[in-house]
């Protein structure tokens, strides 16, 4: 059965999430696109993967943010000596009460932010698959819960950077979506010298949303409708990567969860109550493309998974309107849709 939706609460949704993309803006100048994406993965209990060479803004982005809301923060520089307790934390043994004690790491946040995530050894990386899927941490056989909101931000140099070992694919299917920051536009670079040439902007950034208000957004992203057609149609999606001829590895299930997850978001972001087919399609390229593995002909002629997805994306059919929509209930005090 669908859930109808109080257009107050769907309007408080939108201007939170302006406030908070607004604020993140401030700092990072010229993109827009990975302002709202970055926004879509944290309003559908995600994970961002930032990759990209250093120097474009990949850290400043996941501060800026980080910043943005009023919770408990944390950053891991990931290095190759860094240890699997150096996150999750450790146990350590009291003199005093002659017993172990559990010494919370850095995981222990509302949002987390590891840097450079693969310079670390596989190893350390794989410390963080329990945090990322079950939002807990098992240490010396006791399993700890994590506090709500959680979300990590990580970033990465390209594999081709010295020094870096390639995430394993359990890691990266764990990260809802990937994003590349890309090199500013002159006109936002120029900004930048003038902005950022005297101090950071990040020194005035103050939080513009609490983490209440984090959790009730996130409550109202669960409930947006999605049809059956919209379902079937992101099942089709994800399904043609498993038996296209470009990949020798499709995505999961777990991306098709995520990949309505997010189209939830990007739905209630949009200021509409019931997913529809574009948010799919808008998605399906950061959401799907980094999970997947090219096939050695596709290498060959230097077909990136981005460019397979967006295929797939032109040749899959699409619901029409109606049906996508199909059941989909009017909200209450708003006239019918158009």
């Amino acid at each position: 059965m669908a859930v109808s939706h109080d257009v107050g609460q769907l309007e408080d949704l939108v201007a939170t999430a302006h406030r908070i993309r607004q604020a993140i803006e401030s700092v990072i100048e010229g993109k827009s696109d990975v302002v709202r994406l970055t926004m879509t993965v944290l309003l559908a209990e995600g994970h961002l993967l930032i990759e990209d060479v250093p120097g474009v803004g990949k850290t400043m982005l996941a501060k800026a943010l980080a910043r943005s809301i009023d919770c408990p923060v944390r950053r891991v520089q990931f290095t190759p000596d860094l240890l699997p307790s150096d996150i999750t934390g450790v146990s350590a043994y009291n003199q005093q009460t002659r017993e172990f004690e559990f010494k919370p790491g850095p995981v222990f946040a509302n949002i987390v932010v590891g840097d450079e995530i693969n310079r670390a050894s596989p190893k350390t990386q794989s410390a963080l698959l329990e945090c990322m899927e079950e939002h807990q941490v098992t240490v010396d056989g006791t399993t700890y819960e994590l506090d709500s909101p959680f979300m990590v931000i990580a970033t990465q140099n390209p594999i081709e950077m010295e020094g870096t070992y390639p995430l394993p694919e359990a890691q990266r299917d764990r990260f809802t979506a990937r994003i590349a920051m890309g090199y500013p536009e002159p006109a936002a670079e120029l900004e930048m010298l003038d902005v950022h040439g005297a101090a950071s902007p990040l020194d005035k950034l103050e939080p513009v949303a609490t983490t209440a208000e984090i959790k009730a957004l996130i409550e109202a992203v669960r409930s947006v409708y999605v049809s059956h057609p919209i379902k079937r149609y992101a099942i089709d999606l994800v399904a043609a990567t498993r038996t296209s001829p470009d990949l020798r590895l499709g995505a999961s299930p777990r991306s098709t969860l995520q990949l309505v997850r997010a189209a939830r978001a990007h739905a209630a972001m949009s200021g509409r109550d019931y997913v529809i087919p574009d948010d799919l399609q808008d998605l399906a390229i950061p959401v799907l493309a980094h999970r997947l593995l090219p096939s050695v002909e596709a290498q060959g002629q230097r077909r990136h998974p981005e460019q397979v997805v967006a295929d797939l994306i032109r040749r899959v059919p699409v619901p029409d309107a109606q049906s996508a929509a199909g059941g989909a209930p009017p909200r209450r005090g708003a006239g019918p849709r158009q």
